[in-house]
């Protein structure tokens, strides 16, 4: 993808995230909600940043086995079972967010849900990625 992040000086600045993305490419990549499940469909992990990092690997799995790479994320949905432990693990989640798909940030948007389909999931990511 080429994409220019657009970060206008009018809004607060952004931390973990791009305000918009444009994007150039020939396809879309729609990528599913992905949890923290492993090769057998377990939940993998019990704190809010080892699902995460999980949940974001397997996304970024996804991703690639399509053909594209995490700067080719335009945008990224984070579904989290508490947003006030999100917050609270802000710091540690874009250290895991920074060594699996890089500074390249896509634009973002955290949503607090009630529970997610697995019972055991704290937090989901879905997204689409445009691909050169």
């Amino acid at each position: 993808m080429t994409g220019e992040r657009v970060n206008p000086p009018g809004l607060a600045p952004p931390a973990g995230f791009s305000h918009a993305v444009v994007a150039t490419g020939s396809r879309v990549v729609f990528l599913a909600g992905q949890t923290a499940l492993d090769a057998d469909g377990i939940v993998a992990g019990r704190t809010l940043p080892e699902q995460f990092e999980k949940a974001l690997a397997n996304l970024l799995t996804a991703l690639a086995a399509a053909g594209g790479t995490p700067s080719d994320l335009a945008r990224v949905t984070v579904y989290a079972t508490d947003v006030a432990a999100y917050r609270a693990h802000a710091f540690d989640l874009g250290r895991l967010w920074r060594k699996l798909a890089g500074r390249d940030y896509p634009a973002m948007a955290v949503v607090e849900v009630v529970r997610l389909w697995d019972e055991e999931a704290l937090v989901e990511l879905d997204g689409f990625a445009v691909l050169p």
